[in-house]
């Protein structure tokens, strides 16, 4: 049970970490000439000249890396849940450290993910959580489902502002390299699922900046996270067997993952319905 509490631990540091650097490229991709899918290489390349993109994409890695070892010590939905957290992080971030700055929706917000955690952890006294490994069709059909509603909101345009039909489409890769991620964590054969991990990450991290130069990073980076957490708390009980406690403490995990992402859903639709700044609109190209 240790090996899980260092596990969330890492999870929470892993959050703070990501949603920081969130920020940061926010304010860097938006500065930068309009970023295109067409072209790549030159899109790369700006973003690898900005120092300021750089630091905060190490940042980035560096709680990815830290994400990773969560996972090697806890259950994919236990990590997914505290990592849903760090949308609050964000939300209070974007108003620089001043939550009495934020709307009420989104104070509820921060209030919200804030009880899930603690819920959370009131759910985890005397349990055993565990994963176990996952059917390989089963896998492969949730994976590529998720990757393909991400590049299908990456090509149709929908009623949705562009920033927040990008946030969910890098959210839907980012959930399949978490997924990915824990199947490498089982080792031996999983290990196959090594370059979808790696694809997933790096086409996901590409689309958020683009998201980033439509809207703001709540918009782009909040509803990324909203569905990034939301996507494997259910592959943690569907792929992984991963089963709530049979007593009282399985209420209080529904209502912790219940809690959270409602959090992440009220600062996602609050972020979704905010217009996005003409001078990024003018300035954009097609995706």
């Amino acid at each position: 049970m240790l090996d899980v509490w260092i596990g969330l631990v890492l999870a929470m540091i892993s959050a703070l970490a990501v949603n920081w650097a969130y920020t940061k490229e926010h304010a860097a991709a938006a500065g930068l000439p309009p970023l295109s899918f067409r072209q790549p290489v030159r899109s790369v390349m700006s973003l690898l000249r900005n120092r300021g993109w750089l630091i905060a994409f190490a940042a980035e890695t560096g709680g990815w890396v830290v994400y990773v070892v969560a996972l090697r010590l806890a259950p994919l939905s236990l990590v997914q849940a505290v990592s849903a957290s760090g949308i609050a992080v964000l939300a209070v971030l974007s108003v620089h450290g001043h939550p009495s700055r934020l709307a009420r929706r989104e104070q509820l917000a921060v209030l919200a993910a804030l009880a899930g955690l603690v819920l959370l952890a009131l759910s985890l006294v005397g349990s055993e959580p565990v994963s176990h490994s996952p059917d390989g069709v089963l896998s492969v059909i949730w994976l590529t489902a998720s990757a393909g509603a991400a590049v299908a909101l990456m090509i149709v345009r929908t009623s949705f502002a562009r920033a927040a039909q990008l946030g969910l489409a890098a959210g839907l890769l980012f959930a399949s390299g978490d997924v990915s991620a824990k199947l490498v964590s089982f080792g031996g054969i999983w290990l196959v699922a090594l370059p979808v991990l790696v694809g997933c990450y790096a086409t996901g991290t590409g689309v958020l900046q683009r998201a980033f130069q439509h809207g703001s990073a709540l918009t782009a980076a909040g509803l990324a996270t909203l569905v990034t957490n939301a996507v494997p708390i259910a592959a943690g009980f569907v792929l992984f067997g991963e089963a709530l406690p049979h007593d009282p403490r399985g209420a209080l995990q529904i209502a912790s993952f219940a809690a959270i992402v409602c959090s992440a859903a009220l600062l996602g639709r609050t972020a979704a319905t905010q217009p996005e700044p003409a001078r990024l609109a003018s300035r954009s190209a097609p995706a």
